[in-house]
């Protein structure tokens, strides 16, 4: 997007101002939030060329945060969520970097592994899923068509992840990391949010360890540490960004003490030249009610705790965004649903809208409905045709 500043709505300015993430400017705090799609191709969990429409439709976003990408087979959750492990996942990522750059955007790629919130049917062999502990999530898996009783079958018990099967992983993200930076990436996210693998470890509710990764609070954010040294032993930390969310995401975890917890972590991340921290707010999206309630208190103990820059994300609308900016709250804020609906949306909120309307029964799977056919304020050529 190209936009002088001065033609924003004044109250929705400080969200078009430049801001450092690391090693890279970008060009406004409308950040756009990962958003897993489940589009990917069938068991090989590649992009295509309707993925580079889609991504570079947004470019317009001063960061693109990719969709969830599994860092290994062992990390994937949910059907037709797409990989950056293998050479041919590398190659269609490729297309996505190569579009969002042409458009003139930037893109960090969400490094994830999901722990628990998985099924046999994603797991090598058609093993258990691991996690810290012996845990079974609540609510259910969506296999999609990989189970005769999808697309959705209740989640089985997974398995305590063993110390060398620990090293295993971090030896994955290293190798996702690696494959991220030869598929033109940006940077990284490392998901350690929303219940997945490394908050198991970090949440007490789930995480009942003996070791030196269980039991207190600076054995629980052993992971996490590790996680992110691991990352950055193969990238600047300055292309390395973080996710956490005090409250909420599937499966049911929980922490006795989310307020000590997760501005501990904002602590550990603090001094590393990080490219961002971005937290997620509690909203009705996750966690219980009486959770939600101290949500904000949390994410603003963890600004004060952590000395980079900092995202936020969770059902702000604009505005909103643009106080968080200007109170110094937040450094950038991340948009999720907003940014489904609206390709352009720096440029509708630059002018106060109009905005689309997300269609929620197109959110998961599909094709080009609900995806690519959102229309922009102003018609502009495919950077890509359609397949």
């Amino acid at each position: 997007m190209a936009r002088d500043d001065t033609s924003a709505p004044v109250h929705n300015a400080p969200l078009f101002d430049p801001v450092e993430a690391g090693a890279i400017t970008v060009k406004n705090r409308v950040w756009m939030a990962p958003l897993t799609r489940s589009r990917s191709t069938g068991e090989s969990n590649e992009q295509t060329p309707l993925h580079a429409l889609y991504y570079a439709q947004r470019a317009g976003a001063g960061l693109i945060v990719s969709e969830a990408t599994q860092i290994s087979q062992q990390g994937q959750g949910y059907a037709w969520t797409p990989g950056i492990f293998t050479d041919e996942q590398v190659e269609s990522w490729k297309l996505v970097t190569d579009a969002v750059h042409n458009a003139g955007g930037r893109i960090f790629c969400q490094l994830w592994h999901v722990g628990a919130i998985s099924h046999p049917v994603f797991q090598p062999d058609g093993g258990a899923p691991v996690s810290s502990s012996a845990w079974t999530p609540e609510g259910e898996a969506f296999v999609g068509d990989r189970h005769p009783d999808g697309p959705t079958v209740p989640h089985e018990q997974a398995r305590a992840l063993t110390k060398d099967e620990i090293a295993q992983v971090l030896d994955d993200y290293r190798h996702a990391a690696r494959c991220a930076a030869n598929a033109g990436f940006d940077g990284v996210e490392l998901h350690a949010a929303n219940g997945y693998l490394i908050d198991q470890f970090i949440r007490s509710g789930v995480n009942d360890r003996t070791d030196e990764y269980g039991g207190n609070l600076e054995n629980r954010l052993r992971l996490l540490g590790e996680a992110v040294d691991a990352l950055t032993e193969v990238l600047p930390a300055g292309r390395v960004g973080v996710r956490l969310t005090p409250i909420g995401g599937p499966g049911g975890s929980s922490d006795a003490s989310p307020l000590e917890t997760y501005p501990a972590a904002a602590k550990l991340l603090a001094g590393r030249g990080l490219a961002y921290l971005h937290v997620v707010r509690a909203t009705d999206h996750g966690g219980a009610e009486g959770e939600r309630s101290e949500g904000d208190k949390i994410v603003l103990a963890m600004r004060e705790a952590f000395d980079g820059t900092f995202v936020v994300n969770g059902n702000l609308s604009p505005e909103d965004a643009a106080r968080w900016i200007a109170d110094g709250e937040a450094d950038a804020v991340a948009f999720g649903r907003l940014f489904i609906a609206n390709p352009d949306l720096p440029e509708r909120i630059a002018q106060g809208g109009p905005y689309n309307e997300a269609d929620q029964d197109t959110f998961y799977g599909g094709t080009a409905e609900g995806y690519v056919d959102y229309p922009a304020l102003a018609k502009v050529d495919d950077p890509l045709p359609l397949p």
